[in-house]
């Protein structure tokens, strides 16, 4: 479609909706008391000054509307297009609403005053969506059209309402660094819908710098610190751009199209304001920090009392802005309240980073539980009884404090055992634990059968149970070792081989936390995998260079990663003991070779990195899984990872839309099956033309499909 058939478009749309909504109005206009609950929204009837008046110089503008209308979510919802100093107001007027205009327009310029979803009628509150008036203080509208797509670049998900702010191309920015969204007002705004695609109205046919803003506090300015923002790298005319569709969308009830631009949208670290926003003390032995932004620099912290080896540092998060202090002391040592300090580096009011020292005041006290209460309360009533029968009272045994979590059951033999505890360990007997071969792994059956048999030989002896001497069981060598990423879990390596049981002892006292506590004995039994009831995936990639750098994810069926290889470049790599099933794979394209994904930077303007998900030629993500059998993929990373184009975007988007359509029918039939359901419960009735709907339905879906 070209820019004057869209513009075309627009304006049919509108007057087609207006009209539509008109006429059905009319025909309902006698329902009597208790009919239909009205559900359309209000209709413009009239306009002083008209829409698309040219030589604007007044300061109101006055829409009438078929029914008195209320203004709601202005402050969200009303933006204009240049934005103005001074912000319209808006107020309702008897069946319509006034605007008064506060600002001084500039000569030979078109506006658009753009409402929203602001506009609901009085009654029942129902929303007119897209209302916008125009005007232009010069003798022409200008009348061109882009579109475009916002889109999350950590998740993939497209980033619903954000704002497109155009600037004219020549407006320049500081050396340094991009500064444009600091220094202007943008040219044109535009504001994209629930699905994240936006059709920029009342264009020059001009080269723009455009950017996209997500906008969270609806202030209709860039905040660094909480919003998301993309660019563009290079410059776009409308004049230049290829056609495209509009469209009315049906089931979200507002106007879409197929994108021209693609914003790859993330958060941009180095803007955040550093400083220390929160401080708690969530249990007696760990103090945490939150901090405002990355990588805090931390210049000194301590408690009072307690020397700087008695603290253990832990870094919770990636990016290092949750530190955990715990501190290494007896419990007797922490009062209910410490006092200490911090000195960071924090942004000042002209953002420079200068030392500051927080005062710390932490407040923590033992509450205790219900059940414990209703435990001591037992304990004192038999201590009591125990007086006055004159007898030795012997306390129960108390539950040891100490907690960890020890992986159990199956073992794949290229993982390891792993223990997450609850505080970090100060002291790990390394050599203390026994890891031995059971032999060969058993069926259920034969698993059943051997246990009926220790059953029968416990009777015999008149014992409950035979306990296994562990002693003549070969022991093997592993490793114990510290994970890399989180200082509370600890893994234990061994040369595992398949279809093998295994049996690991740790004795009491292998392992001390930061409170002083200690490990009972710990006994698990393992079980290695059987490779022959798992499929292997085998990955050919071609880099784009030698040295390029990838990271191959492996990942299910709803997108949650099951196991990743890191740093590879050109060559074959192999996911063994896949569950057989429906994979997917993707591919990111690690430019620094670090392993993981990297948001973008808008002083360096550099985008953020890229991850495509593997497409067969068949344009199937979904790869089936078999047990005992190997896939082989091949993929070319210059393929995937061509330049993005309008085409390619459209493409993805009709594969998301079919989707969504299939789901959506998904639904609809669920609810049809349950209302049946009901009906015949009730009735013995059929649900009519509901199945005349599904069937328009799946034309739609083969349709987007197509």
């Amino acid at each position: 479609m070209n820019e004057k058939l869209v513009k075309r478009f627009l304006q049919l749309a509108t007057v087609v909706l207006f009209a539509s909504s008109l006429l059905w109005r009319c025909a309902n206009v006698a329902t009597l008391q208790g009919g239909p609950k009205d559900t359309l929204p209000p209709i413009v009837v009239s306009a002083m000054p008209g829409f698309g008046t040219t030589n604007f110089t007044g300061k109101e503008i006055y829409i009438g509307f078929n029914e008195y209308v209320q203004i709601k979510d202005q402050q969200k919802e009303f933006f204009t297009s240049p934005m103005m100093k001074k912000t319209p107001t808006v107020t309702t007027s008897g069946k319509g609403i006034r605007i008064t205009i506060l600002d001084t327009l500039e000569e030979n310029q078109t506006y658009a005053l753009n409402f929203g979803n602001s506009i609901v009628d009085n009654n029942e509150g129902n929303r007119l969506s897209g209302l916008r008036y125009v005007f232009s203080t010069g003798s022409e509208i200008d009348s061109m059209v882009m579109s475009g797509y916002t889109v999350s670049a950590s998740k993939g998900d497209s980033v619903s309402n954000s704002l497109i702010f155009f600037y004219p191309a020549e407006v320049d920015s500081i050396p340094e660094y991009d500064s444009i969204l600091f220094k202007y007002k943008p040219a044109v705004v535009a504001r994209a819908g629930g699905n994240g695609i936006f059709i920029a109205q009342n264009l020059k046919p001009i080269d723009y710098k455009i950017y996209a803003i997500e906008d969270k506090n609806n202030n209709f300015t860039y905040d660094p610190e909480t919003d998301m923002v993309g660019f563009l790298d290079t410059i776009h005319n409308p004049l230049s751009e290829p056609d495209f569709k509009v469209w009315y969308d049906t089931t979200r009830h507002y106007l879409t199209a197929e994108p021209q631009l693609y914003f790859q949208m993330f958060t941009d670290g180095r803007f955040q304001r550093q400083t220390l926003s929160e401080s708690k003390r969530e249990s007696r032995h760990k103090v945490t920090l939150f901090f405002g932004a990355p990588w805090p620099e931390v210049l000194d912290f301590a408690i009072d009392s307690i020397d700087q080896s008695e603290i253990v540092t832990e870094y919770v998060t990636r990016d290092r802005d949750t530190v955990n202090y715990w501190l290494n002391v007896p419990a007797e040592r922490l009062g209910d309240t410490l006092r200490g300090r911090v000195v960071y580096m924090k942004h000042d009011s002209v953002n420079n980073l200068v030392p500051d020292t927080a005062k710390l005041s932490l407040v923590w006290k033992y509450i205790e539980s219900k059940e414990e209460k209703k435990a001591r309360e037992e304990e004192e009533k038999k201590m009591e009884q125990a007086l006055k029968d004159s007898v030795e009272y012997v306390p129960p045994v108390k539950k040891n404090p100490f907690s960890v979590e020890v992986s159990k059951g199956e073992l794949n033999p290229e993982k390891t055992v792993t223990f997450k505890f609850a505080m970090p360990l100060v002291a790990v007997d390394t050599a203390a634990l026994e890891l031995r071969v059971a032999g060969d792994a058993l069926s259920p059956e034969e698993e059943k059968k051997l246990a009926e048999e220790r059953e029968k030989e416990a009777k015999k002896r008149g014992v409950e149970s035979i306990s296994e001497d562990l002693s003549e069981l070969p022991t093997i060598d592993y490793e114990l070792f510290c994970d890399s990423l989180d200082m509370k879990v600890w893994h234990l390596k061994a040369d595992w081989q398949p279809k093998k049981k295994y049996k690991l002892v740790v004795p009491a006292g292998a392992f001390r936390n930061v409170a002083g506590e200690s490990n009972d004995t710990l006994r698990n039994d393992y079980v290695t995998l059987d490779p022959e009831k798992y499929g292997v995936v085998i990955v050919k990639i071609q880099g784009k260079s030698p040295e390029a750098n990838y990271v191959i994810y492996l990942k299910n069926e709803s997108g949650k990663t099951l196991a990743e290889v890191k740093n590879a470049t050109t060559g074959t790599y192999r996911f063994n003991y896949v569950t057989p099933g429906k994979v997917k794979l993707a591919v990111l394209e690690d430019g620094n070779a670090n392993g993981k994904w990297d948001t973008g930077n808008l002083i360096e303007r550099r985008q953020p990195e890229r991850t495509e998900p593997y497409v067969d030629p068949k344009g199937e993500e979904l790869i089936e899984v078999k047990a005992n059998w190997e896939i082989e993929i091949a993929i070319d990373a210059n393929n995937l990872f061509k330049p993005i184009t309008f085409e390619s975007v459209n493409e993805q988007l009709r594969k998301t839309e079919a989707v969504r359509l299939q789901k959506l029918l998904e639904e609809r039939e669920k609810k049809r099956q349950e209302a049946l359901k009901r009906e015949k419960e009730q009735q013995g009735g059929g649900l009519g033309g509901f199945s005349s709907g599904m069937s328009s339905m799946k034309s739609a879906v083969n349709s987007v499909g197509r």
